[in-house]
């Protein structure tokens, strides 16, 4: 989770590679760290876009993507429960303390690269991956 902060938790996955099953893995994980797997990697996303909106020029909504978030609200909602601020009360605050912003081409670019965009003119013609 620590590494692949921004992928979809894959619960069973996770628990089957500990050798658990996914309750016995929940219960054995909250008991060390004190939060569920999901709360754990919910903190560990909101970390990194605190990061991200501190020093890229890219969108509340790009970054609640970038780090892993499927909902604009799930991701606001979170990051003010776990920072007090809203991201863009948070931008506001911690912007301009130190190097100028990354332009959002290439924090998009470190992350991965721009998604694909799929759309009627550039559909595939015969399923083949592109």
């Amino acid at each position: 989770m620590d590494r692949d902060w921004a992928e979809p938790l894959d619960l069973d996955a996770v628990a089957a590679h500990a050798g658990y099953s996914r309750y016995h893995f929940v219960r054995a994980f909250k008991a060390v760290y004190g939060q569920t797997p999901g709360q754990y990697l919910s903190c560990r996303r909101i970390e990194r876009a605190e990061e991200l909106l501190r020093s890229a020029d890219l969108s509340v909504t790009e970054i609640c993507t970038l780090v892993g978030f499927s909902s604009l609200g799930t991701f606001s909602t979170r990051f003010k429960k776990q920072t007090g601020l809203t991201p863009s009360e948070y931008r506001a605050r911690h912007v301009g303390r130190g190097a100028a912003l990354i332009p959002g081409c290439y924090a998009l670019l470190w992350a991965g690269g721009f998604p694909a965009k799929q759309g009627p003119d550039r559909q595939s013609n015969s399923g083949e991956a592109g």
